[in-house]
């Protein structure tokens, strides 16, 4: 049988794999695109949370001591993040966390950054929303803020705001094409070139290959569409350069998987995840209060009753990112929107979570104001032994349990702590609204932005890939995905992520060409 071969092996296809898989099929590789989740076009997204349905697509990953909700099809998390698109300060590049030294590579600053963060911005592309784009939310929360003292501004978001209809089903995938996930850009693109992409496989592992010219085997499972623990064939790949973008809850349990295969790894590989240090909050606005300290009025005369109406983000303040000030005292304050199937998450408010008192809690639930701190942490999380496959043992659709262990240290329980100080100030004042966290009980911390479990850095003991994000030790083998981030941002990281996508190209497509591909360089950003 003649083995199955490419010049590019692309595992993952959100902003980590689609971004690479685009220039090296436009310059004239072969690629191929590996995807554990299905394919969906925009008409099969549904308006529903009923199991079924967003659970084809979006995984709940429990740890010890941390949830992750991460993207399951292709497009990755791109199809099912809010689509905030914000550079991270320049500070963030100078942080040193708990280790002592400086965690980016030096090659990498906010300044160097700018120029990649360009081509995202223009790619995808990025709308500068302005208060007309603002939900009743992030209305309150602006009303709040700046009658607390503070500023409160529209966040950038990667929506088409013509196409948008405000109807806040993010989670589930965009049925109108408003929401720019890669499906509308750089996938595309990289197929019209010749790119591949395959769903439903599941990478086991990387090893060296024995066919002439590739540098690596890779082994998958094809997954059946209707019950993703069971397979329907098993394979094997040969490429010359591969680069890995499964996310960061899965990329370092297939890389710990390979280790033997590639004759060991970098012990910073499953160690120093990070959940970008987010901390959720509810705010039980009064209704009352709303009308007389707010002077909010909607048009039906209610003052505010509009949790679910909107995008899930649309305002933030950015007031605590002061550059001069102690590194795990920054953060952002950011309105968000949470669905109720994410009471299986946490409790609140208050941990009222059972009988009559949950029922009044839930009656009350369109005078919510949720909200989402993202701060300093102390990148604590570290990945045990990987399961006998998959990256994570499947014990329900949608719904997963990792050897991920996540117990916040005090430098980040003090991150937390000053950014729950500053919301209370904000939003308790004169008696505008009950505030509380997300409890802990049931699953830890929650986190929607996994980072941090493979990440770039320039002293080998602290870090698993070089400044242009090869894995130490094993020539054209790439991180792109959140693995690579070496620290958490203070805020929401895809665009982050998608930058650094693009800057690893060049060494990509260098890499390729050392192993005999002819690829060209100085390709455009898709539909440019």
């Amino acid at each position: 049988m003649t083995p199955q071969t490419t010049d590019v092996l692309v595992i993952g296809s959100g902003f980590g794999g689609a971004i690479p898989a685009y220039y090296l099929a436009a310059g004239g590789a072969r690629v191929t695109v590996l995807e554990r989740g299905p394919r969906l076009s925009s008409s099969d997204f549904t308006h529903s949370m009923q199991l079924g349905t967003y659970s084809k697509i979006v995984d709940v990953i429990q740890g010890n001591g941390t949830a992750v909700v991460a993207g399951n099809c292709v497009g990755g998390g791109s199809v099912v993040y809010f689509a905030a698109s914000l550079r991270a300060p320049s500070f963030i590049f100078e942080r040193r966390g708990s280790i002592g030294h400086r965690l980016w590579p030096a090659a990498l600053t906010r300044a160097s950054l700018d120029l990649w963060y360009d081509r995202v911005e223009e790619a995808l592309p990025v709308s500068r929303a302005d208060w007309n784009d603002v939900s009743y939310a992030g209305g309150v929360l602006a009303a709040a803020c700046h009658r607390a003292g503070h500023t409160c501004n529209p966040v950038p978001l990667a929506v088409d705001t013509q196409a948008c209809t405000n109807c806040n089903w993010m989670l589930s995938g965009c049925r109108f094409d408003a929401k720019r996930s890669m499906l509308l850009n750089y996938l595309p693109a990289a197929e019209s070139y010749g790119a591949v992409i395959r769903p439903l496989h599941e990478v086991q592992a990387i090893g060296p290959s024995l066919e002439a010219g590739y540098r690596y085997a890779v082994t998958y499972q094809v997954l059946d569409p209707d019950d993703y623990t069971c397979t329907t064939q098993a394979g094997v790949i040969h490429a010359r350069t591969v680069v890995l973008a499964a996310g960061a809850v899965s990329t370092p349990v297939i890389l710990k998987r390979s280790a033997l295969f590639l004759g060991g790894i970098p012990n910073a590989v499953g160690r120093y995840f990070s959940g970008n240090g987010d901390r959720v909050s509810v705010a039980d606005i009064d209704e009352d209060k709303a009308r007389l300290l707010l002077g909010l009025n909607r048009p039906d005369g209610s003052a505010y009753q509009g949790l679910p109406i909107g995008r899930p983000i649309t305002a933030a303040t950015f007031d605590y990112l002061d550059a001069s000030t102690p590194e795990f005292s920054r953060f952002t304050l950011q309105q968000i929107y949470f669905p109720p199937i994410t009471n299986l998450l946490a409790q609140t408010p208050g941990g009222r979570w059972f009988g009559a008192e949950k029922r009044q809690m839930r009656a009350r639930w369109r005078s919510w104001l949720t909200l989402l701190a993202m701060t300093e942490d102390d990148n604590e999380g570290t990945f045990g032994t990987p399961p006998p496959t998959g990256s994570f043992l499947r014990v329900a659709p949608g719904l997963g349990q990792s050897t991920l262990t996540y117990q916040p240290t005090a430098r980040t329980r003090e991150a937390w702590n000053k950014s729950d100080a500053a919301l209370r100030e904000i939003l308790t004042k004169d008696g505008l609204a009950h505030v509380e966290p997300w409890s802990e009980d049931l699953s830890g911390t929650v986190t929607a932005h996994p980072l941090s479990s493979a990440r770039m850095g320039d002293n080998p003991a602290t870090s698993a890939l070089t400044d242009m994000n090869e894995l130490r030790g094993n020539t054209g083998l790439f991180i792109t995905d959140g693995s690579a981030v070496p620290t958490s941002l203070t805020v929401n990281p895809s665009l982050t992520i998608a930058a650094l996508a693009e800057r690893a190209v060049a060494a990509i497509i260098s890499r390729t060409r050392g192993a005999g591909v002819a690829v060209r360089d100085g390709i455009p950003i898709p539909g440019r």
